[in-house]
């Protein structure tokens, strides 16, 4: 090939090849043909500045170990001296419900015990946080911080969420900062599961972590439908069941917590189950929707309404009522007080009555005057408080102090006493009066979750 030629064929190669090794732009596509690609960043660009991080330190009374007073064996092993308090902290997630008041909702087991709450936005400006009110038996707190420029999500209707929907779960795992994971709702209506006292869960698997606590479950429009609260899982990871409480249950106690800065549950005054097929062919009923009414307390709110033993509550004001944990949730969010329409079913007709909730009564005793067999165990009439309230009657144990004669004897917290001797024991009147009448054995019947269990005291 003579020069000529060459310089040719180069200048030929150098035309066509710089097309190639222009460099390309980094993204995914809009567009996949004529088809958009579904994205949801639109939504959560909106969404996620409504999402705080929640810094709490506290302080906690720990037990001593007997052995740790003792100087010589502290000096032997090099032990510190015993400690009666230790430092605490928790990472969690907030959401931002009322932009102007600077209101945020998170769980109450983010802040508990906490002196100190700093909450971080998404735009990293830091506040240190007021406790407006909390409520255990939900896991709800209410917190205020003073800060403009602030972004709250709207709160949905979770009454409305179906199994398959597509839910979205902010928050701030592991303390790592904001993250979004995406899911759908598994189940609606989780409850049984000793979490909390009133348990009405929305279940899903939109990964939720340690840490995502307090955060946010959105649906894809951007609604608030839930607060993030608990996972069941292996080593406390995620294994795709997360819970998350319905935001209607979370308005109505954040309603009370921001206007009286407490929940004072009403009481109705009934006992109840659940409507079993057995139960609801026995009573002609063609659905098994509903709580069976199986006692009423002689001069309770219920008694006054004109509700009966035998009555199947199917609504309450006009919301329906599916079982008995439903029914104790929808009574257990209403104040002390107010009124509320009890719609039964009785002798195979619906009637609508008026009940107006009594104060429950919160009156506790300490065993160490009561009786020595009993004494480190504190006891309450049973309460509103109990996720037994309205199925059984009798006296919980409030506390027992490790290692006391109680405790001994094998008394936990939470035991719900319903017999002394045999004798049905209904509030703590009848228990005291039936512990001061025993001159031998004392026999406990104890409601201990879902089981019974009997103690002898001897």
């Amino acid at each position: 090939m003579n020069l000529r030629k060459l310089a040719v064929a180069i200048t030929a190669f150098l035309v066509i090849l710089p097309a190639p090794v222009v460099p390309a732009r980094a993204g995914l596509p809009v567009a996949v043909g004529d088809t958009a690609v579904p994205s949801l960043a639109p939504m959560l660009k909106k969404a996620t500045p409504a999402v705080v991080n929640i810094a709490a330190r506290g302080r906690v009374r720990v037990l001593n170990n007997p052995l740790l007073a003792d100087p010589f064996f502290r000096r032997f092993f090099n032990l510190p001296g015993p400690q009666r308090e230790r430092r605490t902290q928790s990472v969690g997630s907030g959401v931002i419900v009322d932009a102007e008041k600077g209101y945020i909702l998170t769980n109450n087991h983010v802040i508990a015990n906490a002196d100190e709450i700093v909450i971080t936005l998404r735009d990293r400006r830091q506040f240190e946080a007021t406790l407006v009110g909390t409520d255990p038996e939900t896991d709800i707190a209410v917190l205020q911080i003073p800060a403009d420029g602030l972004t709250a999500l709207p709160m949905g209707d979770s009454d409305k969420l179906e199994v398959g929907d597509f839910v979205v779960a902010i928050g701030n795992p592991f303390g790592i900062g904001q993250t979004v994971t995406s899911g759908i709702v598994s189940a609606l209506r989780r409850s049984g599961l000793g979490i909390e006292g009133f348990e009405d869960f929305i279940q899903t698997d939109a990964s939720i972590n340690p840490g995502n606590s307090g955060g946010a479950l959105v649906t894809l429009g951007g609604a608030l439908i839930g607060i993030n609260t608990a996972i069941i899982g292996p080593n406390g990871g995620n294994v795709g069941i997360g819970f998350a409480i319905p935001i209607n249950m979370v308005r109505q106690v954040m309603d009370q917590l921001v206007t009286y800065g407490e929940v004072n549950r009403g009481r109705l005054g009934v006992q109840i189950q659940d409507l079993t097929p057995q139960l609801a062919d026995a009573l002609d009923l063609e659905k098994t929707d509903g709580a069976l009414i199986t006692h009423i307390a002689p001069s309770s709110p219920a008694d006054e309404a004109g509700l009966r033993a035998g009555d199947v509550v199917v609504k309450v004001d006009n919301r329906p009522v599916r079982n008995a944990t439903q029914l104790r949730n929808a009574l257990g969010l209403l104040r002390a007080g107010e009124p509320v329409r009890i719609t039964v079913i009785r002798d195979g007709r619906e009637r609508t009555l008026r009940a107006v909730l009594a104060k429950a009564e919160q009156m506790t005793v300490q065993a160490k005057g009561l009786a020595r067999r009993l004494a480190g165990a504190t006891f309450e009439t049973l309460g509103p408080d109990s996720p037994l309230y309205g199925q059984v009657e009798g006296v919980r144990v409030v506390a027992v102090e490790r290692g006391s004669p109680a405790w001994r004897i094998g008394l936990r917290k939470n035991d719900v006493i319903i017999a002394v001797n045999r004798e049905p024991v209904s509030d703590l009147d009848a228990f005291k009066a039936a512990v001061a009448a025993s001159r031998g054995a004392l026999l406990l019947n104890i409601q201990r979750g879902a089981a019974q269990v009997f103690i002898v005291i001897r």
